[in-house]
Parts: C-alpha cells; sequence; structure tokens
C-alpha cells in the first residue's frame, strides 16, 4: 500500500470514529431528554403516552391521600388537573397549594411518578411552571371578564 493511500484509509478510519462517537453523545442526550408539561397541557392531550415527562403546578388542597408509602395526590394549574400517583418518600416541603413538579409516565388517565420535587424555599417555583400558572391565570381572568363557563 503506497503511504498516499495510507493516510486516506486513516483520515477516513478518524471520520467514522468521529461519527460513531457523536452518533453515541446525541442518542444518550435523546434518551435522557425530559420534556415539561402542565396539566392543561396533559389534559389536551400534548403529553407523550410513551415517554418519561415532567408535570408541574400546585398540589390541590385536600387531595392528599397516603396508605403506607403510596401517596396520591392532584397537580393544579388553576385549569385542569392531573391525578398523580406515588410510591416512596416525599419532600419535607411537600404540601398541598404549595408548587411541585413530578417526573414519571402516563398510564391511562393518571400519571404515575418515579420522582417528586417539591419547591425549596418561598420565592421558588420551576420557570416551566410558574408560566403554565400564569398562563391559567390570565384564562381564568378573561373568563371571568366574558362570563363564560369553563
Amino acid at each position: 500500500m503506497k503511504p498516499r493511500h495510507k493516510r486516506i484509509a486513516l483520515a477516513l478510519g478518524v471520520v467514522a470514529g468521529l461519527g460513531v462517537a457523536v452518533a453515541l453523545v446525541l442518542n444518550a442526550f435523546q434518551s435522557n431528554l425530559v420534556f415539561f408539561y402542565s396539566p392543561s397541557q396533559v389534559a389536551a392531550k400534548e403529553a407523550p403516552l410513551d415517554r418519561t415527562f415532567r408535570i408541574g403546578g400546585l398540589v390541590e388542597a385536600g387531595s392528599v391521600k397516603r396508605d403506607g408509602t403510596q401517596v396520591s395526590f392532584v397537580v393544579t394549574d388553576t385549569l385542569k388537573t392531573v391525578s398523580v400517583q406515588y410510591e416512596g418518600i416525599l419532600p419535607d416541603l411537600f404540601k398541598e397549594g404549595k408548587g411541585v413538579v413530578a417526573q414519571g409516565r402516563l398510564q391511562g388517565d393518571r400519571f404515575v411518578a418515579r420522582e417528586v420535587l417539591a419547591k425549596h424555599d418561598e420565592n421558588y417555583m420551576p420557570p416551566e411552571a410558574a408560566d403554565a400558572l400564569d398562563k391559567a391565570k390570565q384564562v381564568n381572568a378573561q373568563m371571568g371578564k366574558t362570563g363564560a363557563q369553563p
């Protein structure tokens, strides 16, 4: 084999190796990508049925029911609600009427959470959850002005 052919083969090998590495990194990134949806988006069937995603909003007052480590509660954005089922120990800051983000999957009309996150201080709420609540408040305000029924 001529030296020129060896250099070309080496260059092609390096390019192929880089291509494989980039493909593996992009695949790992895509697998770990988790999107956020509000209860209104979940109710509108915008959330994926076959993937893990996050849902956020406020824990509806009076909705928390505990049975050992099984906990069920309702997450709301003041417009729509989604029932959440979780098995495990909830964060200490988890309370009714407070912000929450749950990660898991939809099973029928119930969201089964693998992880539940509560806000960590009085001023913090995930930006996506805050935006969803603000949009819901705007819709509620508009409905109140027009006298429309939800």
